[in-house]
Parts: C-alpha cells; sequence; structure tokens
C-alpha cells in the first residue's frame, strides 16, 4: 500500500471522466503539460498560497504527482476545459489533502481557475460533478474543502456547495511557503442527498 492509499478513505469505486453542461472533466494525462503551463504561469493561480505563478518545472511536478494519484487511487483532480471552444482554464475534482495531517484520512473537493474563467460558475459546476460522484459512485461518507482562509473567492464556492464551515485550521510550513490559515468545510453524503437542488448542477 503506498503512502498516498494510506492517507484515502476506502474508495468503491474510480471517478469516472464527466461532461457537465459547459465542461469537460477528465483525468489529466502527460500531454496536457504545455497548456496546464500556461494557466499555471499566472499570477493569481497560484497566489493562495505562493503569492506567484508556476516555472514549468513546478507544473511538471504538479502533474506527475496528480498522475502518481490517480494511478495509485483510481481518483484525482481533472484537468478543466470549457466545451464551447477546448480550452484549458485549470484544474477540478477531489484529492487526498497531504498538507493537512490533522484530519487525514480525507478527501477533499477543490479547483484552481485561470484569472479569465473566474466569475462564470465554473468552479462551482466542476465541484458539484466532482460531489456527485464522490458520493454516487465513490461512496464517500464525506468530502471537505480547504480554501485558504482570507481566500474570498474560494471561500464562496464552498458555501454556494452548500458545504459547512466547522472550523478554522493552521496548514503547517512547507519548503516553498509559510504556515497557512485554512478554512475547514464539510458535507456529508446524507447532506448532500438531502438537497433538492445543487448549484450548478451538471443536466
Amino acid at each position: 500500500m503506498t503512502r498516498v492509499t494510506r492517507l484515502a478513505p476506502p474508495l468503491a469505486a474510480p471517478l469516472p471522466d464527466v461532461t457537465t453542461a459547459r465542461l469537460d472533466l477528465r483525468r489529466f494525462a502527460p500531454s496536457d503539460l504545455d497548456e496546464l503551463a500556461v494557466v499555471f504561469a499566472q499570477h493569481e493561480v497560484w497566489e493562495f498560497p505562493f503569492g506567484r505563478g508556476f516555472t514549468r518545472d513546478e507544473t511538471q511536478a504538479f502533474l506527475d504527482a496528480q498522475l502518481d494519484e490517480w494511478t495509485e487511487l483510481g481518483m484525482g483532480c481533472w484537468i478543466a476545459r470549457t466545451r464551447a471552444d477546448g480550452r484549458v482554464i485549470g484544474y477540478l475534482g477531489l484529492s487526498v489533502p497531504t498538507f493537512l495531517p490533522e484530519i487525514l484520512p480525507a478527501v477533499e473537493v477543490g479547483w484552481r481557475l485561470a484569472p479569465g474563467a473566474w466569475g462564470h460558475g465554473y468552479a462551482t459546476e466542476g465541484a458539484t460533478a466532482a460531489l456527485d460522484h464522490a458520493f454516487a459512485t465513490l461512496a464517500l461518507e464525506r468530502v471537505c474543502s480547504l480554501p485558504q482562509a482570507d481566500n474570498t473567492r474560494s471561500v464562496r464556492v464552498a458555501e454556494r456547495l452548500g458545504m459547512t464551515r466547522t472550523r478554522d485550521l493552521l496548514a503547517p510550513p512547507t519548503d516553498r511557503r509559510g504556515a497557512v490559515a485554512v478554512a475547514h468545510f464539510e458535507v456529508t453524503a446524507a447532506e448532500w442527498d438531502e438537497r433538492a437542488t445543487r448549484p450548478g448542477r451538471p443536466a
């Protein structure tokens, strides 16, 4: 059993690729590097928590980690493309939040989009698809979201998803950033199923 597998709750099935009303969401491939590097180089994409864009080498390291997580778990984040024109706008999906050991084992729903894609509801739409599959396909009991506490845009997305902010936590420092305050949001399978309407729900 690999380290990331030990840190994840049991999964009933792999996460499939998904098409929503406006997005194509699929697992990462090595060939995504060039398009992803253009998105990740923008300062705004990684303002939280790094305050700068990624180098190509950093994007490669991110992509390699995602490929490994998909291979080990059958789950991970999706690369996100707009169906209208096929452009890469960032990523959405599920991951194991290894940066916050105190809440593990856990699965996090997350998103990181190019600034040109902000304000269109893409994060809510893609995260809704991820949560649908987290509960219906992976059979998870609960999913968290961990936006940086002062990242008001991402905090609002978690709120729109109907997740509950349970507490604020401090993610320990790494060799690339200092300690970061994160807002811990959570939704259970029962809570998700009880919702009559879900914002941005795929058709």
